[in-house]
């Protein structure tokens, strides 16, 4: 059955990223980010499948709904579009190239095949087509924000793809691709994170689902846990809890022979999941600001928070620009709008 361990072959898939023929200069200095937002949220499937299911998944207040296409939901392996994609505009941001930052980038389809560990055989270009159709198809409705910014209106995970040139053979050449709104306030305001590269390399789409979620929740901690049947649902697994129990334990089977999951290790006990961290996942110096705030600041985060200790909120901000590797382009303005929405959901000390 599906995400079965299968003893006669390695959990990981050959490496493809550093054969001796691979001629992209920079994709290596574009490291491999997700957004946040969908990280956190059960918004790709799972399936092997054609997943046809509408999905709602809630948490406290928010909620998010994904509506297939006629071919389906968009899978854990589509999402390696928009890894690339944002991993190249994250890379321009970073490397001050404005010009480049946009929502429409332009590629070749072999880089991103090879920069996601695909096969660049006529069935990984169709694959990538299926993927294009699959993430333009699929519709998103939800409250959650990304870059304080509310979508309430249903959208793609990317508003459209044209292929630009393609081969008698069917093989593509250029591709350009326009992110949803959705996805380009993460990107603007940093909320991605940094995936290690062998999250390309995994085979089964749990092992995936299960390493983006304890990317996003354990993060830089040394260990967290999570319910059983909270995690499937996180997980947007349609199996009973008996099979997802059985599906997960031999997962960890696997990891505990061969450490394959990167950064985090998983055991299971009773109704506990627990991640725990390998240490491989530190905070960048580069990613925590540690310079000092214009003074005149505080007057506006006073302002913005009023009743709050500014320098409790200033600890509190630093801490969370560092535990989701948040870099501030511009400190100041970032930190009075930390303290905005800091008030807006706290509202004042008791």
């Amino acid at each position: 059955m599906v995400g079965d361990s299968t003893k006669d072959r390695p959990p990981l898939l050959p490496d493809r990223m550093r054969q001796a023929d691979f001629f992209v200069c920079d994709i290596f200095d574009a490291a491999p980010k997700g957004d946040m937002a969908s990280m956190q949220n059960p918004v790709f499937s799972i399936s092997t499948k054609p997943d046809r299911n509408v999905r709602r998944y809630e948490n406290g207040e928010n909620f998010v709904e994904v509506t297939p296409s006629v071919k389906g939901l968009a899978t854990v392996h589509d999402r390696d579009v928009l890894i690339f994609c944002i991993s190249q505009v994250m890379a321009a941001i970073n490397d001050g190239r404005n010009d480049d930052i946009r929502p429409t980038l332009r590629f070749k389809a072999y880089d991103l095949l090879k920069a996601t560990n695909r096969g660049t055989d006529g069935r990984g270009y169709e694959q990538l087509r299926a993927a294009l159709e699959r993430l333009s198809g699929t519709r998103i409705t939800t409250n959650i924000t990304t870059g304080n910014v509310e979508v309430l209106d249903g959208f793609g995970l990317i508003d459209r793809f044209r292929i630009i040139r393609e081969t008698r053979d069917g093989r593509m050449h250029d591709i350009e691709v326009t992110l949803s709104e959705w996805v380009f306030n993460a990107i603007n305001a940093r909320e991605v994170l940094t995936l290690h590269r062998n999250y390309f390399r995994l085979r089964k789409p749990l092992e995936r689902r299960l390493y983006e979620i304890a990317r996003k929740h354990c993060g830089n901690s040394s260990e967290w846990r999570i319910g059983l049947h909270k995690l499937k649902s996180k997980c947007g697994s349609y199996s009973t809890d008996k099979e997802f129990r059985r599906l997960l334990s031999n997962i960890i089977i696997e990891d505990t022979a061969h450490a394959h999951i990167p950064d985090y290790s998983v055991t299971l006990d009773g109704e506990m999941v627990i991640f725990q961290s390998r240490g491989s996942v530190p905070v960048r110096r580069e990613e925590v600001f540690n310079g000092r705030l214009d003074p005149e600041c505080f007057h506006d985060a006073r302002t913005a928070a009023p009743g709050w200790d500014i320098y409790y909120l200033e600890r509190e901000w630093r801490r969370w620009l560092g535990e989701n590797e948040i870099v501030a382009k511009n400190p100041e303005r970032h930190f009075v709008k930390f303290c905005r929405s800091w008030f807006e959901k706290r509202g004042k000390p008791s």
